[in-house]
């Protein structure tokens, strides 16, 4: 049996190669799926993105038109999935560094997202430019650029969660 799980279909145990079930192994939880030949239960864990809403020395935002689906030319501030066994903060200096090249000092955090259905969990800090030159830095961007507070593009943000955060971060932030 397929499951599907965000754009990933999982259907054969990783372990022995087995045939995936789903079973509801305790009353009140989802449905799992379980290797028919060797017991494996595969958790559909959620993924944790993080995200850095950057303050330029001018007191500008950094946001990135995305070069990859979802969200295809439409925009957000860097960010990205944490590897497993880095440190959340670690991962949102890093993703900044890769998708705008800029070195950043994390100032405080902003937001958790969370949604119904979707397997990403996003926590997004506040940070400020320390370094590094503002540039397109991977493949990830069509373009990258600073914002001021009254010329975001809020009609074409890629996710939900880009809009939520940037509200909040304006909320608690005189920028």
């Amino acid at each position: 049996m397929a499951v599907e799980h965000g754009e990933r279909e999982f259907r054969f145990c990783p372990h022995c190669g087995g045939e995936f079930n789903a079973r509801i192994l305790k009353e009140g939880d989802p449905a799992r799926l379980v290797c028919d030949r060797c017991g494996f239960v595969f958790y559909l864990d959620p993924k944790v993105a993080v995200g850095t809403i950057i303050r330029t020395t001018d007191h500008e935002i950094v946001l990135c038109r995305r070069a990859i689906e979802p969200g295809y030319g439409r925009w957000v501030f860097p960010g990205g999935y944490v590897d497993r066994g880095e440190k959340l903060e670690d991962a949102a200096v890093r993703e900044a560094r890769e998708e705008c090249g800029l070195d950043v000092e994390l100032e405080g955090l902003v937001s958790l997202h969370s949604y119904r259905g979707k397997t990403p969990i996003i926590i997004v800090w506040a940070a400020r430019a320390v370094g590094g030159e503002l540039k397109v830095a991977d493949e990830e961007s069509l373009e990258v650029r600073t914002f001021g507070a009254e010329t975001i593009p809020w009609n074409d943000l890629a996710f939900e969660s880009t809009g939520e955060a940037l509200r909040a971060y304006f909320e608690q932030t005189a920028i």
